[in-house]
């Protein structure tokens, strides 16, 4: 996005007088107040673009985290844990009835 106009432009704008024209008072005032919006409008562009990078890192950093395979178990882990618990719970009840 390109601008036209920037505070150093809209500062040293001439006009040409005329004879029934504006009061040149009247449209200093109203350029001051162009260039402190343009000035703020800058500032917060700048603000909302850094953040939008820190923000794209994080998403990024996230994304890469969540994309790592967890550990997975295997059947044979699963039917040993099962098993250990069994053995834990029942304990002799188990080894009786083998």
């Amino acid at each position: 996005m390109e601008l036209k106009l920037d505070s150093k432009t809209i500062l040293e704008k001439e006009f040409k007088q005329a004879i029934r024209g504006y009061k040149q008072e009247e449209v200093d005032w109203f350029l001051d107040d162009v260039i402190q919006d343009y000035e703020t409008f800058k500032k917060e562009i700048a603000r909302l673009t850094e953040e939008n990078q820190k923000l794209k890192a994080e998403a990024i950093s996230t994304q890469r985290r969540s994309s790592s395979p967890a550990p997975q178990s295997t059947n044979y882990d699963i039917i040993q844990r099962i098993s250990n618990l069994e053995r834990e719970v029942f304990g002799d009840k188990l080894a009786e009835q083998e």
